[in-house]
């Protein structure tokens, strides 16, 4: 089967990528993709090893070589010498310190009437009625409280002690 991606390097780019491999300041995965380019090169003054032989020599999987090949071919140097930019952003902090912040300040606060005390439940519900957040999870307020180390089930949760409650 022929290969999909001819590399044929011109004089400047082949000088430009001794240059690159010969320099000691490139980062590893920019001085590897250098190294192939150079190495797959299958003009006049290129070696034009194989895929494979060229994948075993500089410890990388044929798969790499190709995309780098096919990337070289279909956008040019500098985009196979960088690494490819993600396609889908980071997901947005949704739960931030603020929302932290007021939610451990419900938790602390008085139950809600007829309850003796704050479940996750009751605080998820609370958040939303708030307007603190959107929606929230009831497992993401018990995340929430157990990475603060606050324990809603122990008799304080930060406010100050019952009136008639023994000190320890």
């Amino acid at each position: 089967m022929p290969p999909r991606y001819r590399v044929t390097l011109t004089e400047q780019e082949r000088d430009e990528l001794e240059a690159l491999t010969k320099r000691g300041k490139t980062n590893a995965r920019r001085f590897i993709r250098a190294r192939a380019l150079l190495l797959c090169d299958a003009g006049p003054k290129g070696p034009a090893w194989s895929v494979a032989v060229t994948a075993a020599a500089l410890g990388v999987t044929s798969r790499t070589i190709e995309h780098l090949k096919k990337r070289f071919v279909e956008e040019g140097l500098e985009v196979a010498l960088e690494r490819k930019p993600r396609e889908k952003p980071p997901r947005e902090v949704i739960f931030d310190g603020a929302f932290e912040a007021r939610l451990i300040a419900l938790a602390c606060s008085d139950a809600p009437e007829g309850h003796r005390r704050w479940t996750v439940r009751l605080l998820a519900d609370k958040v939303v009625e708030l307007k603190i957040a959107s929606s929230v999870s009831h497992m993401t307020v018990q995340r929430v409280l157990k990475k603060l180390n606050l324990n809603l089930t122990s008799a304080n949760i930060g406010k100050s002690r019952r009136k008639g409650a023994q000190p320890m």
